[in-house]
C-alpha cells in the first residue's frame, strides 16, 4: 500500500509543473498542477486489507460529511479508501480540520474510528495532512 501511495505521489511530482494563479482575495500564488489525495487502509487482525461498510468521514468543525471528489477509487487495493483530495481544499480550514473516519468491518461487524487532521483553505493550492494514522486495524 505504501508503495502504491509513493508511486502515485512520485508520478504526480514528475508530471507537475508550476502555474501562477491570481485570485483577488488570495493575491499572487504559485501552485503546482499535482493532485493530492489521502487514502486510509482498514486492516483485519492479520494485517490484511479488509472491506468496510458504512464508511463515513465527518468534519468535526462543521459536522458535515466529507466526500472525496476524485474517481481514483477504482485503482485502490482491498481495504483502501480515498478519504479527501484537492477537490475538498476550499471546504477545509487553513488551520486544519479534524476528520473523523469511521468504518464497520464486513468480516467481523466491528466498528472502528480514527481522526486525521487535514488543512486546506480558500487560498490553498492543495490539501495537506497534518496528523493521524494511515491505517485502522480491527481486533
Amino acid at each position: 500500500m505504501k508503495k502504491l501511495i509513493l508511486i502515485l505521489l512520485m508520478g504526480s511530482a514528475l508530471l507537475s509543473c508550476k502555474k501562477k494563479t491570481t485570485d483577488s482575495e488570495c493575491g499572487d500564488r504559485i501552485c503546482t498542477e499535482e493532485f493530492r489525495s489521502f487514502v486510509i487502509t482498514f486492516l483485519n487482525n492479520k494485517a490484511v486489507g479488509t472491506e468496510v461498510k458504512d464508511l463515513s468521514v465527518i468534519n468535526q468543525r462543521t459536522g458535515e460529511r466529507v466526500y472525496a471528489n476524485s474517481s481514483m477509487t477504482t485503482n485502490l487495493t482491498k481495504g483502501s479508501y480515498l478519504i479527501v483530495d484537492d477537490g475538498n481544499t476550499k471546504s477545509l480550514s487553513e488551520e486544519g480540520d479534524d476528520l473523523k473516519i469511521t468504518g464497520t468491518s464486513v468480516e467481523t461487524n466491528q466498528t472502528k474510528s480514527a481522526t486525521i487532521k487535514v488543512k486546506g483553505g480558500k487560498c490553498a493550492c492543495h490539501i495537506d495532512k497534518i496528523s493521524g494514522p494511515l491505517q485502522i486495524t480491527f481486533d
